[in-house]
């Protein structure tokens, strides 16, 4: 049977320089019609814009990767100096910084390479894996300086509190310079939010060492040094989960959080000419870009270029990026077999 369908892919435009290839040719008696709520050439002003925000994104990437690395060091001697937890934590910290963000700045790169025909949407879920990558590794320390924590508080040993003071104020200083760089671009990616996140945790863990130093110095307490610890780490953990939790969910092509599948299906099922949608199925690229594919049996004889114009105009309200509707005159059992599971029942007016 004879089909239409049609691809929306300017989102796609957003997220890097060129525009998703495509087959020039489909299945015999296939007709294919591009509709765009609006043209989107390369010198669109929004194009330009997220040009120089990524840009401006990795700047800041590469200074913070620079200042992190540089005062890496000098906290390792200074928590191995004055026999502070606290501190080595810390620095264990930030040296998951420099791979974090230094992971973060060659994704940010690789992933605007362009699409080949082996890779049509080209690197763009690099930066997922990057996320998750960041994500898991924060867990993993953060798991083993819990363990060593317990360990001191069963067992407290000297700290030299003056040392881990000086040291701890001037890593307070440097990741609050790394996080304040980070900070307006952190919405941008899961990728830059994990950068971001784990300069975060080495902030937090800044703030925790110096309470620890003023304790010791001014009480003698030596417990403050693992309760730091543990307290910076237990915060930690719950952002390290969350951006764990995002990832995974996009590598399986979960539907995004702000995407009401029910809410679609009937907006795509009211559009005038259009008899039933199935087959809907809403995930994310990378972020930022939302892909959505349907089936919607519209009868032969029925204006079919105003219904795809409807229909993706019903979609681009749900801020989908990249969709593709296929139009059919009678549904097409063929089209969802059974090894691909479908989430809602057809919806029909």
């Amino acid at each position: 049977m004879g089909r239409q369908s049609a691809e929306s892919a300017q989102g796609l435009a957003h997220a890097r320089d060129h525009v998703h290839p495509r087959a020039s040719a489909d299945a015999p008696g296939a007709q294919h019609s591009d509709v765009h709520a609006h043209d989107h050439p390369h010198d669109h002003p929004h194009d330009h814009s997220h040009h120089h925000a990524h840009a401006a994104s990795t700047r800041r990437l590469a200074i913070a990767l620079t200042v992190t690395a540089a005062f890496l060091v000098a906290e390792v001697v200074g928590g191995w100096l004055s026999n502070s937890l606290a501190l080595l934590a810390d620095a264990g910290h930030m040296l998951t910084d420099v791979g974090a963000l230094a992971l973060s700045l060659f994704v940010a790169w690789f992933s605007r390479q362009p699409a080949t025909p082996q890779k049509s949407f080209g690197y763009l879920r690099w930066e997922i894996l990057a996320a998750l990558i960041n994500g898991a590794v924060l867990l993993m320390a953060s798991a083993f300086i819990l363990w060593e924590s317990v360990a001191r508080l069963a067992a407290p040993e000297p700290v030299a509190g003056g040392l881990m003071l000086v040291v701890a104020v001037l890593g307070l200083g440097v990741n609050a310079l790394s996080a304040w760089l980070l900070h307006g671009h952190a919405h941008e990616s899961l990728n830059l939010r994990g950068a971001y996140l784990h300069v975060l945790s080495d902030l937090l863990g800044s703030v925790a060492a110096i309470v620890a130093a003023l304790l010791v110095r001014s009480r003698g307490w030596l417990i403050a040094d693992p309760i730091a610890s543990i307290l910076m780490t237990v915060l930690i953990v719950r952002g390290a989960w969350r951006l764990v939790r995002e990832a995974v969910d996009v590598l399986l092509e979960a539907t995004p959080a702000h995407i009401d599948l029910v809410a679609l299906r009937a907006a795509m099922a009211a559009v005038p000419g259009v008899r039933e949608v199935h087959d809907l199925h809403v995930w994310t690229l990378t972020s930022g870009i939302v892909a959505m594919s349907a089936h919607a049996v519209a009868p032969a004889g029925g204006d079919h270029p105003r219904v795809l114009r409807e229909l993706h105009q019903a979609v681009g309200r749900f801020r989908i990026h990249h969709a593709t509707i296929q139009l059919e005159g009678e549904p097409l059992e063929e089209c969802c077999p059974p090894a691909v599971p479908t989430p809602l029942a057809p919806a029909s007016r």
